[in-house]
C-alpha cells in the first residue's frame, strides 16, 4: 500500500532536518575527536541504521551518537545520544516526546556510567509542555519553529505548512516538487533550514560541548560497615540508632557508595559490594579530572 502524501511529505521534511543538523554534530565530533554515527553503512554495525541496545535487550533505531573511541570498524563509548523530529500539529508533539525519551533515557540509564549527553533537535509545531517534558528529565533541546523550516522549503517551491485538511493532492503535488530536486539543490534547502535554525543550534552545541568537555571536580567514597536490620515499627527502629556503635571496625563491611561529581554541575552515584568493581568504575574516569 502507498503511503500517504502527507506521511511522505512528513518524513521528508525530517529528512531534511538531519541533514541540516549534521554538519553541527560533525564539527563538534571533529573538534572534540569524537566519532559521529549517523544513518548508514558502518562495518561496525550491521544494516543501514545506527541501533544501540539498552540493559533489557530492547533495540532503539537513534539518528545521531557521539562516540568516545569509536571508528568505523569499532563501536566506542557513547559520548551523546541526539534525536531529530520533526511534527506539523501539535497534537502529535506529545507523542514524539514520549517516543525520545522511551530510547534515550534507557540508553542513559544502561551507559550510567559514561554519563551520556541526551538531546533533541525538534522543530515544527510541539506545545511548550512537551519541551518542558524533555527538558525536565535531563534533556537538551533546540526548538526550530514551523515558520523557519517552512521558510527555507518555500524558497524552493514547496510549501510545508499546510492545514491539517489540506486534500492528498495537494500534498502529493509538493512531495513531487522535492523529489524533482536534484542532490545540489537538497544540500542547499538543508542547508537553509540549518541556516534560518542556526540561534537555535548554536545553543545547543553549546550545551553539548559543555557537557562532552566537562571534567570531574570530586570523587566522595564513603565505606559503610553494620548489620542490615529491618523494624516493623518506628520506635524499635529510633532505639537501635541510639544504640548503635560508632565504632565501624568491628562491624561487617556492606559496600562502596561514590559519588562523581562534575564540573558542570553533573553527578554519578554508584555503588559496589567489591573494591576490585569499585577500583573499576573508577578507572573509567581516568583522565577526566580537573587535577591530574
Amino acid at each position: 500500500m502507498a503511503e500517504a502524501p502527507g506521511h511522505q511529505l512528513g518524513q521528508i521534511v525530517g529528512g531534511v532536518l538531519e541533514a541540516a543538523v549534521e554538519p553541527v554534530l560533525r564539527g563538534i565530533a571533529n573538534e572534540l575527536r569524537l566519532y559521529l554515527d549517523t544513518k548508514g553503512g558502518r562495518p561496525a554495525r550491521p544494516g543501514r541504521k545506527v541501533t544501540w541496545t539498552d540493559e533489557l535487550g530492547n533495540a532503539h533505531d537513534l539518528d545521531f551518537v557521539l562516540e568516545r573511541g569509536g571508528t568505523d570498524e569499532k563501536t566506542g563509548v557513547p559520548a551523546a545520544f541526539i534525536e531529530a523530529a520533526w511534527r506539523r500539529y501539535t497534537k502529535h508533539s506529545r507523542n514524539k516526546v514520549q517516543e525520545i525519551q522511551g530510547a534515550l533515557i534507557p540508553l542513559r540509564t544502561t551507559h550510567r556510567r559514561a554519563g551520556p549527553f541526551v538531546g533533541a533537535i525538534l522543530a515544527g509545531d510541539f506545545t511548550k509542555g512537551s519541551i518542558d517534558q524533555l527538558t525536565s528529565n535531563g534533556f537538551a533541546v533546540a526548538y526550530i519553529p514551523t515558520q523557519q523550516v517552512a521558510g527555507a522549503f518555500a524558497e524552493f517551491g514547496i510549501e510545508i505548512g499546510l492545514p491539517e485538511d489540506t486534500p492528498d493532492e495537494v500534498l502529493a503535488g509538493e512531495v513531487e516538487k522535492f523529489e524533482k530536486l536534484d542532490a545540489a539543490e537538497r544540500r542547499r534547502l538543508a542547508g537553509e533550514v540549518g541556516r534560518k535554525g542556526s540561534a537555535q543550534l548554536a545553543v545547543f552545541a553549546i550545551k553539548l560541548r559543555g557537557a562532552i568537555q566537562r571534567r570531574v571536580e570530586s570523587v566522595t567514597v564513603v565505606a559503610l560497615h553494620g548489620e542490615l536490620k529491618q523494624f516493623e515499627a518506628v520506635p524499635d527502629a529510633i532505639q537501635a540508632i541510639r544504640d548503635y556503635s560508632r565504632d565501624a571496625r568491628s562491624l561487617p563491611f556492606q559496600r562502596f557508595e561514590l559519588t562523581v561529581r562534575y564540573s558542570n554541575g553533573d553527578r554519578i552515584t554508584a555503588e559496589f559490594a567489591e573494591s576490585s568493581a569499585a577500583i573499576e568504575f573508577l578507572e573509567t574516569f581516568r583522565g577526566q579530572s580537573i587535577i591530574p
